[in-house]
């Protein structure tokens, strides 16, 4: 069994590239009292909106000793999910890229579970705990530490590899690794990003306000579209990529061969009129297993009704 921290981190970032991941970055699992301190502060100002969810477990999203007592390492990885094609009508309503797959909570944990096997197989066992989205994690923040990219004026991860287009995974684990160094910031001037979002959601470099945020008024609001957003959703019913698509680091951007992210069939080639009439049987057998079930039907009819 390999047990140096160095020669381990060397064998588990071959790995990780050998299942297909873009990159993978290893940090110490301690505390991120920065982070804590500005996610404290938004809090406090309100600007998660409704998601309450956000207050939960405060501890937990920066304390990783929290989820994995004994926890001494974080692994990053990332998978670019740029498309190789889009929406093929031009007028049609408008969803996020990252939805145009199949759901990639799954298809990811399923290639970081083999990532542990082979860690177990070669470092023996650990404690250790798989997370893609879908738990009290800042992702962004521990991919930044371990050398991934850095957080753009987007608020988004940017990779100089991969742009900003990507899926973050996370193995947390008792095992002693070597950390990676934090990326520096290649933002420099540039404030693309915070000129072309159409709500100003973006009130500062990366101070994100979700109450105009199109993505979580299109994804998360429970409620009705506010008047204030009304009139500036650009088309979009499902997320929002605009801060993204105007990012320099996203010119050259390659498409997606990560196993398993090929668009939803049909998804690409609904028609204007098709979306206009999506009845819930349509929406239940096109979406199922899709990002897009996690709005429901009625909110996608809501988003279609105030797209503009």
């Amino acid at each position: 069994m390999e047990t140096d921290p160095k020669r381990c981190s060397i064998l588990i970032r071959e790995e990780a590239f050998r299942l297909g991941f873009d990159d993978c970055g290893i940090s110490a699992a301690g505390k991120l009292d920065r982070e804590k301190a500005f996610l404290d502060r938004w809090l406090k100002e309100g600007r998660h909106a409704e998601m309450s969810y956000m207050e939960r477990n405060r501890d937990k999203r920066t304390d990783p000793q929290k989820l994995v007592p004994g926890a001494r390492s974080v692994i990053s990885v990332l998978v670019n999910y740029y498309p190789s094609r889009f929406q093929e009508d031009p007028s049609a309503p408008v969803i996020s890229k990252y939805a145009y797959y199949p759901d990639y909570h799954r298809i990811i944990k399923n290639r970081l579970h083999l990532l542990l096997d082979y860690i177990e197989q070669h470092m023996g066992r650990v404690k250790s705990r798989i997370f893609v989205d879908s738990a009290p994690v800042l992702e962004r923040a521990w991919a930044a530490r371990s050398g991934l990219g850095w957080i753009g004026k987007n608020t988004m991860l940017i990779s100089r590899k991969t742009g900003s287009f990507v899926f973050l995974g996370e193995i947390i684990c008792d095992l002693e690794l070597a950390p990676g160094k934090e990326m520096p910031d290649y933002c420099g001037e540039c404030t693309r990003c915070l000129d072309a979002c159409p709500t100003g959601a973006l009130l500062a470099p990366r101070v994100l306000d979700a109450g105009r945020c199109i993505s979580y008024h299109t994804i998360e609001n429970p409620g009705e579209i506010p008047e204030s957003m009304r009139g500036k959703m650009q088309n979009r019913i499902f997320g929002c990529d605009i801060c993204q698509d105007v990012c320099p680091w996203n010119r050259k951007v390659r498409p997606t061969s990560f196993p398993g992210l090929e668009p939803v069939p049909g998804l690409l080639e609904m028609t204007t009129d098709e979306w206009k009439a999506l009845d819930e049987t349509t929406y239940r057998s096109t979406f199922a297993g899709t990002s897009l079930e996690r709005t429901g039907y009625r909110g996608i009819i809501r988003n279609l009704k105030y797209r503009k």
